[in-house]
């Protein structure tokens, strides 16, 4: 508490008297840069008065000069005879006067002649000519030449450690250019620890049971090696982006009590020749210092992709240098005990194989998507530091979140708060929670959007089409909401919530295409024709539809073949995995399959065409219309198992609709 105390009347002393500032030692090297220049520009002449050469012959030829002393032959001292230092124009220009007795004996005036012979020879002249006293005298600057060549290396000195401190990276350990190829990890040992540990982590307990038994092994290596058994060399963290890998590498490193080195795959390129490969035994030799110990490279793609698939074959690939260097210190012909390297990854179908194999990583460990219950797990954590009302229910918050990663419902929690805050709320309700998923799938909502009342009655027509299909097919996932209030880039948009599966059937994805294609044809049924707005649907019913043939094995004509390439070696193929003949096949077929459900969204439509006018006046009336609504027009749904089905990670949960002027893909349902 004293410490406090203390802390905080400095900190209140520091406000009144102002922010200190600190000093800066390069101010010392402008001092002395100063103070040589004005010795070298202006040299010390005591009391002596300037005076030019032309003034200095006339009173040479007076017969007021009693001595004549060139120093070095460039300086002319002049010392005036006492008697005229009374006279004008001594006595103005000579500081003091015999009276006062300064300045009396000399030399009185001075002036520079530069390296000019002619004009010493003159002075010379001159002088015997007027019988003046003259004497040449040569002063030895010794120690001014000391400085000068003092300053001139110092100089040198800091500029080059200021150039290499710019090149090396900053200063400190390992920021100077000579120790350009040492590791940049960041090291977590001792006192220096992240603060997270596994109860952190909500969700992802199998991958939590995995990584907690490399953190057991390392605590307690004897209940292991007794039987015999070997610590894993490494555990690869794959999924997507947002689910927590990085999160579970700062648990690692906060439960483990061993020295934990964490750094990035790009920490390992640099733009000169063989840097990467320098660091990556830098980082193996002190990790193997310090063993038992651990080593996390996050973004491992960036350095362990596929060797043999540069653009510039047969070149030397830096990145290609490094990989071979990080595949001889896992596991090479040298020793590499106790030493446990962890990378994370959402690319791994594109790392080498060589690095993938047992030995090197012995463990993959995917982090997926959370599901219904770790997702309310995640929630809870990061709603507890939200003052919220005591309405809010996780578990329906959960349900509304489905396809939704960790980063994402953090993302949820602190838009919501933010929208509480923006509308001076005292606490964040359920509401606010609603507006935060609708703001983060699909986008802001933008209320001055200029649309014309044809335009807004046809988007009106286009998402009540969505609806009445999807409300009246078996396998469409069920609607949430409809709205044609514009946000992001889509002008209208209708919310559904899908069914947590694992596999799907043909006739599921059938029906999703017909719900997909229901606002084009609500706009072919109600006008006779069609606009740009289902850019979005189109795009995402072809993609469905080519994966059902070429992927899935799903089309009878095509048969029971899949040209799907979970190697990822087809991006880098220019040909196709099969004929011209099978490609047009594929293209009929997949025409086919569209044109079929877009003709029975437009049946279904005909025959409710009445119910389908009802539910577009009521969304240009109301702009947002909810499920409660469908079921006063339609009445119950047909088929109630869809309803009762958890929701999942299917997708996000909306089908939105981009006009043709923006072709960018916009929020749909993935």
């Amino acid at each position: 508490m004293e410490n406090n105390s203390s802390n905080s009347e400095k900190n209140e002393g520091g406000k009144k008297g102002g922010p200190k500032r600190s000093f800066n030692f390069y101010w010392i090297y402008g001092i002395i840069i100063l103070v040589i220049l004005s010795i070298n520009l202006f040299q010390y002449t005591g009391s002596m008065a300037p005076l030019k050469v032309t003034e200095f012959w006339p009173m040479l030829d007076a017969g007021d000069i009693q001595k004549i002393e060139v120093v070095n032959d460039q300086v002319v001292k002049v010392t005036v005879k006492k008697e005229r230092l009374a006279s004008e124009p001594h006595k103005s220009k000579i500081k003091g006067s015999p009276i006062s007795g300064s300045n009396v004996t000399g030399p009185h005036y001075v002036f520079n002649i530069g390296s000019s012979i002619k004009l010493r020879d003159r002075l010379v002249e001159e002088a015997e000519k007027h019988q003046v006293e003259y004497d040449f005298t040569y002063a030895d600057n010794w120690g001014r030449e000391v400085i000068y060549w003092v300053l001139f290396f110092g100089v040198m000195i800091v500029i080059w450690m200021f150039v290499m401190r710019r090149i090396g990276g900053g200063g400190g350990p390992g920021g100077q250019i000579f120790n350009i190829g040492k590791s940049r990890a960041q090291v977590f040992e001792g006192s220096k620890t992240t603060n997270v540990t596994f109860n952190d982590v909500a969700g992802l307990a199998e991958a939590k049971e995995e990584l907690q038994e490399i953190v057991d092994f390392l605590k307690t290596p004897k209940k292991y090696t007794d039987l015999g058994a070997k610590i894993p060399k490494g555990a690869l963290l794959v999924g997507p982006p947002g689910t927590g890998k990085t999160l579970l590498a700062k648990a690692i490193a906060g439960e483990a009590n061993v020295p934990f080195f964490s750094l990035s795959g790009s920490d390992f390129v640099e733009m000169f020749v063989g840097v990467g490969a320098s660091r990556v035994r830098d980082l193996f030799k002190q990790a193997k210092e310090k063993a038992p110990s651990i080593i996390f490279i996050d973004e491992i793609d960036a350095i362990g992709r596929a060797r043999g698939r540069s653009v510039s074959m047969g070149a030397n690939d830096e990145r290609e240098n490094t990989l071979n260097q990080l595949l001889t210190e896992m596991d090479g012909f040298g020793t590499n005990s106790g030493v446990i390297l962890i990378g994370a990854t959402n690319r791994a179908d594109v790392l080498d194989r060589a690095l993938m194999r047992a030995g090197r990583f012995d463990r993959q460990i995917f982090v997926d998507m959370p599901d219904l219950n770790e997702r309310a797990d995640i929630l809870k954590v990061h709603l507890k530091p939200l003052k919220m009302d005591i309405n809010v229910d996780v578990d329906f918050l959960a349900r509304q979140t489905p396809g939704f990663s960790g980063a994402d419902l953090a993302n949820i929690c602190n838009e919501a708060a933010l929208i509480a805050a923006r509308k001076q709320k005292k606490q964040v309700d359920k509401q606010d929670f609603l507006d935060a998923v609708d703001r983060v799938i699909g986008g802001l909502e933008k209320k001055n959007k200029i649309i014309t009342a044809d335009e807004k009655k046809a988007i009106a027509y286009h998402e009540a089409g969505h609806a009445t299909v999807s409300w009246l097919v078996e396998h469409a996932s069920p609607l949430v909401k409809v709205t044609i209030v514009p946000r992001g880039r889509s002008l209208g948009a209708a919310w559904y919530l899908p069914e947590e599966r694992h596999l799907t059937t043909a006739e599921q994805m059938y029906d999703e295409i017909c719900a997909a294609l229901g606002g084009r044809a609500a706009e072919d049924v109600m006008y006779g024709k069609v606009s740009t707005g289902a850019l979005s649907d189109l795009e995402k019913v072809t993609k469905q539809a080519y994966a059902m043939v070429t992927m899935y094995g799903l089309n009878e004509r095509v048969g029971n073949v899949s040209y799907y390439d979970s190697s990822g070696q087809s991006e880098y193929t220019f040909g196709k995995p099969y004929s011209e003949r099978t490609a047009q096949t594929i293209d009929e077929e997949v025409s086919k399959l569209i044109e079929l459900q877009y003709v029975r969204a437009k049946r279904i439509l005909t025959e409710n065409k009445d119910k389908l006018t009802a539910l577009a006046t009521k969304l240009l009336e109301k702009e947002v219309i909810f499920k409660e609504d469908l079921e006063k027009i339609f009445g119950d749904r047909p088929f109630l198992k869809s309803e009762q089905a958890q929701p999942s990670k299917n997708g996000n949960g909306i089908a939105a609709h981009v006009p043709q002027d923006v072709p960018q893909e916009g929020p749909k349902e993935n």
